[in-house]
């Protein structure tokens, strides 16, 4: 079969350390190769989690354009932040509402809070890092203290109740 690497000139041979090139006898070249496997450890295994779990969909953004979502489909004990507080606005008490509910939900979960740009961005934003969760306050938060519960992957979006939210995260990242 055909080798396939980077053929390595003599001045980039005094860079190279040696144990991940190979020497071709017949041309006479040494190679770094493109594939390298990497010992069984936690690194190959991170690898592997890493590359089944990324994945490009469709959806449509809040203008109802069909885009292409990135999404890290972690299984909820693998992934980092199990779930982003959202508050929808920063004004009319948006915030520090949400800022209860996540230092709440700190106690007992990684949480992330984000208040930054639109909704829809921060959605994609939880998206690409793989929190399977993001839990959004409302206006309607205000009036009834429901908030909007939205699962990563199906992308459903339920209303539940704040004193519901802890036994709800429990039950949905299986702790």
């Amino acid at each position: 079969g055909e080798l396939s690497g980077v053929a390595l000139s003599d001045e980039d041979a005094e860079y190279q350390k040696g144990k991940l090139s190979y020497f071709d006898d017949e041309k006479k070249q040494r190679y770094i190769p493109y594939v390298i496997e990497p010992a069984a450890g936690a690194d190959r295994a991170i690898l592997a989690f890493l590359c089944d779990a990324y994945v490009e969909d469709s959806a449509p953004d809040a203008k109802g354009q069909v885009e292409t979502r990135v999404v890290l489909r972690l299984h909820p004990s693998l992934a980092p932040i199990k779930a982003a507080v959202l508050p929808l606005m920063r004004k009319d008490g948006h915030p520090e509402r949400a800022r209860k509910i996540y230092d709440d939900l700190k106690k007992r979960f990684f949480v992330d809070y984000d208040e930054s740009a639109a909704i829809g961005k921060r959605y994609r934003r939880q998206d690409e890092i793989g929190t399977p969760l993001c839990i959004t306050v409302d206006y309607d938060t205000l009036k009834d203290g429901t908030v909007t519960v939205r699962d990563r992957d199906t992308m459903q979006q339920i209303r539940v109740s704040e004193d519901k939210l802890r036994g709800l995260l429990e039950e949905k990242l299986g702790m």
